[in-house]
């Protein structure tokens, strides 16, 4: 006999199954409301030249995180602030994580993760300035 946790656990996952069916349904009945205009519903850029840079994308991606790498172990003193926050965490996670931050699109949206990949707390002041200089170096 299930217990109470197996029981939640069976429920959440049924929950989600649910949203799931639910989004599938919507965009069907996208499709057979709009045609195949009901695109744009879903793609944000769909009219761009994402089918003719297909995979560039990857290209770019590993020399960003090339040059970031080299610019967090350089005596910048840009990069020596980052390294001093950072402390202890990993160089090469951050800047990996740093250059995925180049398929965010809005720029708010993208100097917010650039702040939460610098620190925890990112209504300090100094997070907020750091967060500004890299995303005007890199992006």
């Amino acid at each position: 006999m299930p217990n109470q946790r197996e029981t939640a656990s069976y429920e959440g996952q049924l929950d989600k199954l649910a949203q799931a069916l639910a989004k599938a349904r919507k965009m069907q009945q996208d499709w057979l409301t709009y045609g195949l205009d009901f695109v744009h519903i879903y793609v944000e850029d769909v009219d761009g030249d994402w089918l003719e840079t297909w995979g560039h994308d990857e290209i770019l991606g590993n020399h960003l995180l090339d040059t970031i790498k080299e610019f967090l172990v350089s005596n910048d003193i840009l990069a020596v602030q980052v390294r001093q926050q950072l402390n202890e965490k990993s160089l090469f996670d951050f800047a990996v994580n740093l250059a995925e931050c180049e398929r965010i699109i809005d720029e708010n949206d993208r100097l917010s993760a650039i702040r939460n990949l610098l620190a925890d707390d990112i209504d300090n002041a100094e997070v907020g300035n750091l967060a500004n200089h890299l995303l005007r170096k890199f992006f």
